[in-house]
């Protein structure tokens, strides 16, 4: 279906055309700069709705001309051309020319302040007259309505792809399962495949993850020698030659690869066809980054919430290149092109940072940076074959040769530092990855993951555990934090603050954009003390963009145009350049900016574009309080002198004389599961509650009696939301094999939120932390399904936050 316009005569986009043509008439302003600048801005309202952007001064692919504008979707598909022309030129006499120079017809608008001529299909479809608001709308609606049939075909197939992923993807996982009971040559196969994946990745990784893996490749490896033109890719990438020896013994028997695939004809001819439309690599990339994100939106949604999968816009990727760039030059007097900087992106994605890190390093020190000194990481196995290409050609483009890039390796970074792995997939990718663990790091740039919270533990979709990053974090953050709920310090982004501090060496640049909660929130003092020992000078850029704090703060919505990521993060996001200088001494000196928290996306970016790099940030000095608070500006002088409420430095101390209010303090009651373990009506709560511990109990015997005692957890148990509701507490008494039986003394009245009173199923079991309420509430019996509201034994219920 064709897009329809929705602007009205009225609407102010259109009043402000035809007043600034007017003032600029009065003032006798008739150029093309001039007048142009009036229908960019009503061009660019009517695109707004669709998603589309407004590309001006843009140069189609392999042509030696430059339109005026061109309205270009998320793909990166061009969906019309828009050429202006200024009052004082014949516009029949000025298309004429723009024809014979080689101007695309496909779709046009040729405009002029007052007349407009749209050609498609090589014909001319609109002669409007623009005097008139009408006649505007008309153009407009022409010029936006039409779809070139080949990106008509590719929306649709996206969109058709993206339902039937789910359904491809089961049909080739029955495929695997059929061929592991029944084809002996691909039993073994895929069992030592599994041994590499868990070696390289995680050695937790199930065999369901791994098959998961093996369908990514055969749903999408197509799309990669068809749309980068490289068909020699599976042979020559050192992860596709062992997938694809695997999938070799998968199809020698009884499964045809190009059969099952054959169904698919459709949508990958679909998709080819509109990437041929694009030529130039950068949007190639772009292209395929969009058509990958659909993958995994259809693909495996618990996959890309786990892995925090979240592109980098190109201008915080070139803002950050420039920054890095620039500091090295400021604090080190080298440059990202000088030998011995060394160079990862531990998080590697789809390479965006290192294709841009390619063009600013000059061509001639390209190709020794290329062999020795460029690194990075990725975990899943899309994003690194994409990334392997985007960087192999972003190096070809610049030196003309083509050359594998040496420096990528399949590989989780932070398990990289446990010491666990013998083989990564094959022996190139292991040397590759002992390569990177003994080079001397100057430079960490990237977009670590950020998730800190599993939505819910029935997914079976938690944030990965690490021994060694863990207890880094465990003994310099979370031990140095005076806040009592560190679960936000579990974050991957926290994690890659802690790796980048033991990793960056005695000098270098750390640069990350990240969540921007460590800025202020108080279970990052901790983390702020760290980063300030660790490093001499801190710049941060706090681009703002948490809708769920800010969405109506002061009465003003803010919404998806506000976040740097659009929808993909709604958090807030900093970005941070960490300088380790390894003669300084004392704390780090902190430079800090903030941007408006109602500015736009666009004029966040704007803000990098004008000042380059991060050298030329107007940044004002921190000074943290002795609570290593950063932002101190709300903050009045005498605080500190004001009598606690509370300290975890009395209760800790031997001396019970400091002066606060409360000896012992504690955080309500955190159930995990208060859908299950809160009512009104105390009946209503027993019965719930007697249903959910029979269905726990069942659960424990699965688990004694398993057959395999390496099964996975979730593979034994109970999944189902509506019978049970798993958390970690859970879990590890499953585990310790503890059973429980209901009690009806353990039913409680508790202040569930300020002046809400409910009926609690106060448990250790059923209860993730009761934490000291035992000790505040003790036991008492009592009759608590005929106690009436107010009665004694009701007072006495724990209150909770």
């Amino acid at each position: 279906p064709a897009f329809t316009v929705t602007l009205s005569p009225d609407d102010k986009a259109v009043q402000r055309y035809y007043k600034t043509l007017a003032d600029y008439a009065a003032v006798g302003a008739g150029h093309e700069q001039a007048v142009k600048t009036a229908f960019h801005e009503v061009l660019q309202t009517a695109a707004r709705p669709f998603g589309w952007t407004l590309v001006p001064e843009w140069t189609p692919p392999r042509k030696r001309i430059r339109v005026d504008g061109a309205l270009r979707d998320p793909y990166g598909l061009t969906f019309g051309l828009w050429e202006a022309k200024d009052t004082q030129d014949q516009l029949d006499r000025e298309i004429q020319r723009k024809i014979d120079r080689g101007y695309p017809l496909d779709n046009i608008i040729f405009q002029a302040p007052d007349r407009a001529v749209v050609y498609q299909d090589g014909r001319v479809r609109l002669d409007a007259d623009l005097t008139a608001p009408q006649g505007l709308l008309d153009a407009l609606a022409v010029f936006m309505g039409y779809r070139a049939p080949a990106i008509d075909k590719f929306h649709d197939a996206v969109a058709e792809f993206k339902e039937r992923i789910p359904d491809l993807a089961k049909g080739l996982l029955e495929k695997i399962r059929e061929a592991e009971r029944n084809a002996p040559r691909f039993r073994p196969a895929f069992e030592q495949f599994v041994a590499l994946c868990r070696e390289a990745v995680n050695p937790n990784l199930s065999a369901q993850a791994v098959e998961e893996m093996l369908i990514q490749h055969l749903l999408t490896e197509r799309l990669f020698r068809t749309v980068f033109q490289n068909p020699d890719f599976t042979r020559k990438n050192v992860i596709a030659r062992e997938i694809e020896r695997v999938i070799d013994a998968l199809t020698s028997q009884h499964f045809s690869r190009t059969d099952f695939l054959g169904r698919l004809d459709r949508f990958y001819q679909a998709i080819e066809d509109a990437a041929a439309t694009i030529h130039d690599f950068a949007d190639k990339q772009d292209f395929l980054n969009t058509v990958y994100e659909q993958f995994f939106q259809g693909f495996s949604v618990k996959v890309a919430d786990t892995h925090g999968i979240v592109y980098t816009p190109q201008p915080l990727v070139d803002f950050m290149v420039r920054s890095v760039d620039a500091l090295l030059e400021r604090h080190f007097g080298q440059r990202l092109g000088a030998e011995g900087v060394h160079v990862l992106d531990p998080f590697v994605g789809t390479g965006n940072f290192l294709v841009r890190l390619i063009e600013e390093i000059p061509a001639t020190r390209l190709a020794h940076k290329y062999a020795h000194e460029l690194h990075c990481n990725e975990v899943m196995l899309l994003p690194y074959y994409i990334a392997a290409l985007n960087i192999e050609h972003a190096y070809h483009a610049k030196t003309g040769q083509y050359a594998p890039f040496p420096g990528i390796v399949l590989a989780d970074t932070f398990e990289l530092v446990e010491g666990q792995q013998h083989g990564l997939f094959s022996a190139e990718n292991t040397e590759r990855a002992e390569r990177q663990r003994n080079a001397p790091i100057k430079v960490i740039l990237g977009n670590p993951p950020y998730n800190a919270h599993q939505v819910n533990a029935n997914d079976n979709n938690q944030n990965r555990k690490y021994k060694v990053v863990d207890a880094r974090v465990s003994g310099t953050y979370a031990k140095d934090s005076n806040a009592t709920n560190k679960n936000a310090l579990s974050d991957p982004y926290v994690k890659a603050f802690r790796w980048a501090s033991d990793r960056i060496g005695t000098e270098g640049v750390v640069a990350y954009v990240s969540n921007n909660s460590f800025i202020e929130k108080l279970s990052f003092d901790g983390m702020r003390k760290h980063l300030a020992q660790d490093f001499s000078t801190i710049y941060v850029l706090d681009l703002k963009g948490d809708i769920r704090k800010d969405s109506m703060r002061d009465g003003i919505p803010l919404g998806e145009k506000h976040t740097v990521f659009g929808l993909a993060a709604m958090v807030g996001v900093s970005v941070a350049f960490l300088v380790r200088e390894k003669d300084h001494t004392g704390p780090a000196k902190i430079l800090y900016h903030a941007v408006d928290w109602r500015a736009t996306r666009q004029t966040k970016f704007d803000l990098m574009d004008q000042a380059g790099d991060a050298t030329r940030i107007p940044w004002r000095e921190l000074t943290p309080n002795k609570r290593h608070t950063w932002l101190t500006g709300d903050l009045a002088d005498d605080f500190e002198d004001l009598l606690p409420i509370a300290s975890k430095e009395e209760r800790r101390s031997d001396d019970k004389n400091e002066a606060t209010i409360f000896n012992n303090f504690s955080n309500g009651v955190k159930t995990h599961r208060d859908i299950w373990v809160y009512d009104f009506d105390n009946n209503v709560l027993a019965k719930r509650v007697e249903e959910f511990i029979d269905t726990y109990n069942v659960q424990v015997m699965k688990w004694e009696r398993r057959r395999n005692k390496n099964a996975d957890f979730n593979d034994i148990v109970e999944g189902d939301d509506k019978k049970i509701k798993w958390s970690r507490d859970l879990r590890k008494d499953v585990l310790r094999g503890n059973f429980t039986e209901y009690k009806d003394s353990s039913i409680r009245r508790a202040i569930y939120r300020p002046f809400v009173s409910k009926h609690l199923y106060f448990d250790r079991i059923l209860n993730d932390e009761v934490y000291v309420f035992p000790h505040f509430s003790p036991r008492i019996e009592s009759k608590p399904r005929t106690a009436s509201f107010g009665s004694r034994s009701d007072r006495l219920g724990p209150c909770l936050h």
